[in-house]
């Protein structure tokens, strides 16, 4: 919007229209996500009970195998799978051959809430950037804050992840820097065009 009128008010409706449904459609987009993987884990879970239920032997046999392919001898195996069978044949199950944890399964719920307000976050220092400075200063200025949180994001992402720091930190002041004028030029456009 910014490249295509200096009116604060305008900047205000468009920042907060922007951010709102950002935020609602990441939120949306986790939750469905988030449910789809929640529904598959426990889909899985289900299909696991049922087959421990209704042949227990063939599924020991297939934990001693889980455990084989792992290295252990076919001794230690048998062994392995039995007491953890003796202790929860399901979880024993779940964890070895379907990487699932049924008592740590995500919350839909919680990842929209972190989404929205992860994006609410990100979203105020641009929104405040195009709207505090002078016209004239406005775009530079919010281009420069916008470059330094993608730096700092990428440093704290690849110091949290052990990967490499800057080439975390140039990857996401490029991308940033090609969006940002990506997205003034089509506001330049469409405002000396008079579409808006």
């Amino acid at each position: 919007m910014a490249g295509a009128t200096t009116d604060s008010g305008a900047l205000l409706a468009a920042g907060v229209a922007g951010l709102v449904g950002g935020a609602i459609s990441m939120a949306l987009g986790e939750y469905v996500s988030v449910s789809s993987q929640r529904d598959s884990e426990r889909a899985l879970i289900a299909r696991e009970t049922a087959e421990l239920r209704d042949m227990p032997e063939e599924e020991f046999e297939e934990l001693v195998s889980l455990y084989r392919a792992r290295g252990l001898t076919d001794q230690t195996a048998r062994q392995v799978a039995t007491e953890l069978t003796d202790h929860d044949a399901l979880a024993a199950h779940l964890e070895v051959e379907l990487h699932i944890d049924q008592d740590d399964l995500v919350s839909p719920w919680q990842a929209a809430l972190s989404s929205a307000v992860a994006f609410t976050l990100g979203a105020l220092l641009p929104l405040l950037a195009i709207l505090l400075p002078p016209p004239g200063l406005r775009v530079p200025i919010t281009f420069f804050a916008v470059l330094v949180a993608l730096a700092v994001t990428g440093w704290v992402s690849a110091a949290l992840g052990g990967a490499k720091r800057g080439l975390a930190v140039i990857r996401l002041i490029v991308g940033g820097s090609l969006a940002l004028a990506t997205t003034w030029l089509i506001g330049s456009l469409l405002g000396t065009t008079g579409l808006v």
